[in-house]
């Protein structure tokens, strides 16, 4: 069974820094790319970042693009999201995803963890 568990949200001033952990297990991490999204208040899933297995090769939304960065531990069976220069606009729930998911619909994905809120406020 897969299992995601995200960690490290919180409130954070304007201009400030997050750092956001996926704990992963339940299949063989090494393998997989894996994925960043959010869900701000009443809006849909907004697809952020994706790894690829290694950790060699990385994309960014243009939204978070040089603010944001996406690498992995695969000792650990982690991935993290660095979250530097955030904005009022950065305020939703953040979720990892098993899959380089850039590109896909996000609706039919299943497997999510219980994600963490991230509030950016003064």
């Amino acid at each position: 069974e897969v299992q995601l568990v995200e960690s490290g949200g919180g409130l954070v001033q304007p201009g400030g820094s997050l750092r956001l952990s996926c704990a992963a297990s339940g299949f063989t991490f090494s393998t997989y790319g894996m994925t960043w999204v959010r869900q701000a208040p009443g809006k849909g899933l907004e697809w952020l970042s994706s790894i690829n297995n290694s950790g060699g090769r990385t994309t960014y939304a243009d939204s978070v693009q040089d603010r944001f960065t996406i690498c992995r531990d695969n000792v650990k069976n982690t991935v993290f999201l660095q979250m530097n220069s955030l904005k009022p606009e950065d305020t939703a729930v953040y979720y990892c995803a098993r899959g380089w998911l850039r590109h896909y619909n996000l609706s039919l994905y299943n497997d999510w963890g219980p994600g963490t809120q991230v509030s950016v406020s003064s």
